[in-house]
């Protein structure tokens, strides 16, 4: 398990990171997203132990990362965005120095570099030299070199990047297996990625923890998809006694038959429903009825725009 606590990190006057706090469960995958410049990378030098903060705390699996940074990272695989590959090694000749750094011993190293060049599905590349390989390849290299020594918690910055959509499918799985025993931290652009992999969701705005929420929880609105044969005045009249409804509109000009129609935050859709349902069916047909949710981009773009007003009113 990862304990994060009021973590902060300055560059000079500037404030990069500011309380960030929060817990990651062994075996969840988080994805971890912000603008360009939000802190993500920051925070994920923090938690790999490259990067001492300069306030607060962060602890894995019980152990002081800002203490026993050395203790800490051989339970730690981390791939950063920019890897450093040593070009005129082999694929192979790379894995056995990174496996040597990281202390694995020798009588397990060959094996151990074994298994992360089957996970990633590098082994007709293996003895070639990494500066011939192309980006996807030197990629899962980067890939295969943080899963050396099995670790606990893997912190992946764009892991897919440079991928074909085959191999962004295998590296997905790759992940996937990867959680059955380990945490795993995963920051990309790529919301895609973040809807089919991950559990929760980490929005980082400004250097500030802006929502730490389940994914699917986050996708879901205060409002009903409605299609009916009524009309929208009909419509209101229908579903005028029922309690929990705040506004009932027209989806959009292009669609006349169908409607949003807000609940309040206290009316869960599920209870409303039939009642909605069975109204709509007294006084015409009901084609439709599901609850509205959120793609990952709009719910993006939704939080930072909210963000944004905020410190707007403050100022």
């Amino acid at each position: 398990m990862l304990k994060v606590s009021k973590l902060m990190r300055k560059y000079g006057r500037f404030t990069a990171v500011k309380d960030a706090t929060f817990t990651i469960e062994q075996g969840e995958i988080v994805g971890l997203l912000g603008h360009n410049g939000a802190g993500k990378t920051t925070i994920l030098k923090m938690l790999s132990g490259y990067l001492e903060p300069h306030q607060g705390s962060i602890e894995l699996d019980g152990i002081d990362v800002i203490q026993t940074p050395k203790q800490a990272q051989t339970l730690i695989g981390y791939l950063p965005e920019n890897l450093p590959l040593y070009g005129e090694m082999s694929v192979a000749e790379y894995l056995n120095y990174a496996a040597t750094i990281k202390g694995i011993d020798h009588a397990h190293r060959t094996s151990e570099i074994k298994r992360v060049i089957l996970a990633t599905d590098i082994k007709d590349k293996a003895l070639n030299r990494v500066d011939t390989l192309s980006r996807g390849y030197k990629q899962r290299v980067g890939v295969a070199q943080a899963l050396l020594g099995d670790p606990r918690f893997l912190i992946l910055d764009e892991p897919t990047n440079g991928l074909d959509p085959t191999q962004t499918f295998q590296m997905r799985n790759l992940i996937k297996d990867v959680a059955k025993h380990a945490t795993v931290i995963l920051s990309t652009h790529i919301m895609q990625e973040v809807e089919a992999l991950c559990d929760r969701v980490l929005i980082i705005r400004a250097g500030e923890l802006a929502v730490d929420s389940c994914l699917e929880e986050l996708k879901q609105t205060h409002q009903l998809i409605v299609q009916t044969t009524l009309s929208l005045s009909q419509l209101n009249d229908a579903l005028s006694n029922i309690d929990g409804i705040v506004e009932v509109r027209c989806a959009n000009k292009h669609t006349p038959n169908n409607f949003h129609i807000e609940l309040s935050e206290q009316t869960a859709w599920q209870s409303v429903s039939p009642a909605i349902a069975q109204a709509i069916c007294q006084q015409g047909q009901l084609l439709a009825i599901e609850p509205r949710q959120l793609d990952l981009e709009a719910l993006f773009k939704q939080v930072n725009e909210q963000s944004m007003e905020r410190t707007k009113d403050v100022a």
